[in-house]
């Protein structure tokens, strides 16, 4: 209830920053209504009933609206205040601290004359720092690698010349790194490659769509022994989870996209002091069907952690993956489905079950044996429900 108290505080105080606004100009009035408009966004998005809130990647382009909008009010007033030769109205704002790993090119402004209006000499007795972040926007350069020929004057034993270095593609003009900022801007930054191809284009650099995905098909084939040695090891652990998620894929023949779906493997053993690094595998599978978990947990045994989905549930059958799985369903799945049960009349093992995982989730301190208890009873009443597969998405 605090979060929402100060959210209720900030659209107040924005509302009376806006009444100050039109006030001292009528012209901003336009301006005005449209803030109104996006607090009332912001309100629906916060405080709206759950089939009404806003996607979480639209709320925040809500507030970036918002947030710029209000910027350019400011800088206006800001502006007034110079041409009038008012003091600057100071304002809080949370602008960070600057990376101490950050290179630093340091300036020094001196005076105009260090002499003073006497005829002495003026001295430094102290000085004013301030730091502002700046960029080297990216740029293309061309490395050119010669390979001397040698040959003796005296003999014709041959000629001598280094051995031409390896490249990612063969004959292909991109560096590593230049590949490699490909696979981050398209795969990490959601960059597609004709908008690539569009930046370069900037800077005289005419690549072809097609030739950006060659680049990432060839470094893809170099990088599936890291997706092996990596899905390998994830494998050897005794407990994982396991999820899977939509994914639009293109479908060229007809002429739009279809659902494909990557299946996420992790482990995370962090919470519990594991010395296992935290890891994640993702494998892209055509459909959610349970066949397509088997065919990526081959060799896998131990827990596997999953959500309510009934797929999973073949991978009970230990013969046809590895020497074993036992799922452990997730427990807020479970929770929901229980409350469901209590609803619908008397129903003392849901609403015990309810209560004990409650009491498991939410423990933070006290008596770690009626932790352990809970957590116990709770996880049977949970992996019971294995004997009647349910979905929940």
């Amino acid at each position: 209830m605090s979060k929402t108290a100060d959210l209720l505080e900030e659209i107040a105080a924005l509302k009376a920053m806006l009444i100050v606004a039109d006030a001292r100009d009528k012209h901003k009035d336009e301006r005005i209504a449209r803030l109104e408009k996006l607090v009332a966004a912001f309100k629906q998005a916060v405080f709206g009933r759950k089939s009404e809130k806003s996607d979480p990647d639209q709320f925040e382009l809500a507030l970036e609206d918002l947030e710029t909008a209000m910027a350019v009010i400011h800088a206006e007033e800001d502006a007034e205040d110079r041409a009038a030769k008012r003091p600057a109205k100071p304002r809080a704002s949370n602008r960070g601290a600057l990376p101490k790993h950050l290179p630093r090119i340091e300036e020094v402004i001196e005076p105009d004359s260090l002499t003073c209006s006497c005829g002495g000499c003026l001295h430094c007795i102290g000085e004013d720092i301030s730091e502002r972040l700046d960029i080297v926007p990216a740029q293309f350069r061309v490395i050119v690698t010669h390979r001397p020929k040698y040959a003796c004057r005296t003999c014709t034993d041959g000629v001598v010349q280094a051995p031409a270095p390896a490249r990612l593609i063969p004959g292909g003009m991109p560096t590593e790194a230049t590949v490699a900022h490909v696979l981050i801007s398209k795969y990490a930054d959601h960059l597609p490659l004709y908008r690539q191809a569009q930046i370069y284009s900037r800077q005289g650099v005419d690549l072809d769509r097609s030739t950006l995905a060659d680049w990432v098909g060839r470094a893809a084939f170099e990088l599936r022994p890291v997706h092996e040695a990596l899905m390998a090891d994830l494998k050897r652990s005794t407990k994982l989870f396991m999820d899977e998620t939509r994914a639009p894929v293109l479908d060229p023949g007809a002429r739009k996209t279809k659902t494909g779906y990557f299946w996420a493997l992790a482990r995370d053993d962090r919470p519990w002091g594991g010395t296992s690094p935290p890891g994640v595998v993702f494998t892209y599978a055509p459909g959610r069907g349970g066949q397509h978990a088997e065919r990526i947990l081959q060799g896998f045994g131990g827990i596997l952690q999953v959500d309510g989905y009934a797929g999973y549930n073949c991978l009970i059958a230990a013969d046809r993956i590895g020497p074993g799985i036992q799922l452990a369903y997730c427990w807020a799945h479970a929770r929901r489905k229980l409350i469901e049960i209590t609803r619908t009349g008397p129903a003392p093992i849901a609403e015990e079950g309810v209560g004990l995982i409650r009491k498991a989730m939410m423990f933070r301190g006290g008596s770690c044996e009626s932790s352990s208890a809970a957590i116990d009873r709770a996880a049977s009443i949970a992996n019971a429900m294995r004997s009647k597969p349910f979905s929940l998405e």
